[in-house]
């Protein structure tokens, strides 16, 4: 099987991380619940949730800068900023426009896109295949999540799984072999309410109504997405490793969405890769959305565990629903 040849790589990576911790214990003193009662199901002991007045484009613009300073990048270098969010700070304009305006890339074309947990799988392959058409020399691609902002802090079965942050990766075409070897993004509308907000949008504008009955915040069928999120990222996995033409054996890490440990351990089993060679942060933020892997990739590097020349293997799956997997030679 002959490895596929990337032309576009991650040059630099950033995370940013709210300062404040929130414990289980923290939070059984607002739920019915226990630091073991979610640690047992999740895997999760804390997670960061921001301050009411810190915004998601802060967030998303903090880890950027780390990126780009990272990778060597001067804001006005910057030809197309991605931003993935499922928590915009306003609905009009973009939050990508706000972290463009922040930053000063004065000469990126810049949007949000909207693909929940699989959201910079989504950014980094709409990214690639930018620079691959040589629209432009330099991407960068912002997941920032405030999950805090969007949960129903009564309801158990989410309070406990989700955290804040935000996650950056500057894209640029490759030069020395390293890179994107491979992509599988897919989506299933037909399941969308399986995980979702069921008003506050154009079809149920908010009204007091809405509020009472706290129908703006996040809902989940949550057995039924477990099943689902095995089988999609299995799928994923599976596919992405042949398209680059690799073999489980051949992944020195994998860097799957932070959702919950059985979730990472079934995807892991199914994909033939052991748990020594997962990464694993989810006990420490919880669920971050879209910003999960880019934090865990940049915590990866930072700590010697993916180093240059490694394969890597990186799934996801979210609302909508949405899943996929990519496969890099870092």
């Amino acid at each position: 099987m002959n490895e596929a040849t990337p032309r576009v790589q991650i040059a630099g990576t950033g995370r940013y991380l709210p300062e404040n911790v929130v414990t289980n214990d923290d939070l059984s003193e607002i739920l019915d619940t226990s630091d073991e009662w979610i640690r047992t199901r999740t895997g999760i002991a804390e997670r960061r949730v921001g301050p009411r007045e810190l915004r998601a484009a802060e967030m998303g613009a903090c880890a950027a800068r780390r990126a780009m300073q990272r990778a060597g990048v001067e804001p006005a270098d910057v030809d197309i900023l991605i931003l993935s969010t499922a928590t915009p700070d306003r609905l009009l304009p973009s939050t990508a426009c706000d972290v463009q305006a922040i930053l000063g890339c004065v000469n990126a074309v810049a949007f949000d896109l909207s693909a929940a947990c699989t959201g910079f799988l989504y950014g980094v392959s709409m990214a690639e295949g930018y620079l691959t058409a040589r629209r432009g020399d330099v991407a960068l691609v912002i997941s920032t999540e405030k999950m805090s902002a969007i949960l129903d802090w009564e309801d158990r079965s989410t309070a406990v799984l989700f955290g804040d942050g935000a996650g950056a990766a500057v894209l640029r075409r490759t030069e020395n072999g390293s890179g994107i070897l491979s992509s599988h993004l897919r989506s299933d509308g037909n399941l969308a309410e399986l995980l979702y907000r069921p008003a506050g949008g154009a079809i149920e504008p908010m009204s007091q109504e809405v509020l009472d009955e706290r129908r703006h915040l996040m809902r989940m069928e949550g057995r039924e997405i477990f099943k689902n999120a095995v089988r999609s990222m299995a799928e994923g996995c599976s596919v992405a490793l042949e398209k680059a033409g690799l073999a489980p054996e051949d992944i020195d890490l994998l860097v799957p969405h932070q959702a919950n440990i059985r979730i990472i351990e079934s995807t892991a089993k199914y994909a033939g890769i052991p748990m020594d060679r997962v990464y694993v942060n989810v006990d420490r933020y919880g669920n971050m959305s879209s910003a999960s892997i880019p934090v865990a990739l940049d915590e990866a590097v930072e700590e010697g565990r993916l180093k240059p020349g490694d394969h890597v293997l990186t799934v996801a799956f979210g609302a909508g629903l949405t899943w996929g997997a990519m496969a890099m030679r870092w």
